[in-house]
């Protein structure tokens, strides 16, 4: 069994490659910002993309007050309602896109964090401290 694959590194793993879908979005949505109809894309959120690729049967909701798992996945998602659109239709707001684009990478350095210090751990515990 190759511990790596499992556990908190394949879910680390899994949030990285998340978050590069997610920051390639975001770039596109700021590049188009000037194209008349535009409408500004973001990926599901990763609890439903995660949900989704778990294997069937894999949980099981035995209580009514069990959490229902989400039906989705990380595909790209139009924005269903603009706050603020241009006179040409497009609805990109810069600053909306910033703020996304900055807790994307916040969010990527604590992914990132978290692969190395686990994958440090294993290293110890092989005696492989260089």
């Amino acid at each position: 069994m190759d511990p790596t694959r499992t556990g908190p590194v394949a879910l680390a793993e899994a949030r990285l490659r998340w978050l590069d879908a997610r920051q390639r979005v975001l770039a596109q949505n700021v590049a188009n910002a000037d194209t008349p109809g535009y409408r500004p894309s973001d990926v599901r959120p990763f609890a439903e993309s995660l949900a989704a690729a778990q294997p069937a049967g894999a949980l099981r909701r035995t209580d009514p007050r069990h959490l229902a798992s989400g039906e989705g996945d990380a595909r790209v998602q139009r924005e269903r309602r603009l706050p603020e659109t241009t006179m040409d239709g497009n609805g990109v707001a810069l600053d909306r896109e910033a703020l996304r684009i900055a807790d994307t990478e916040t969010a990527h350095a604590l992914a990132i964090g978290l692969h190395r210090r686990y994958l440090g751990l294993f290293r110890t515990a092989l005696g492989r401290n260089s």
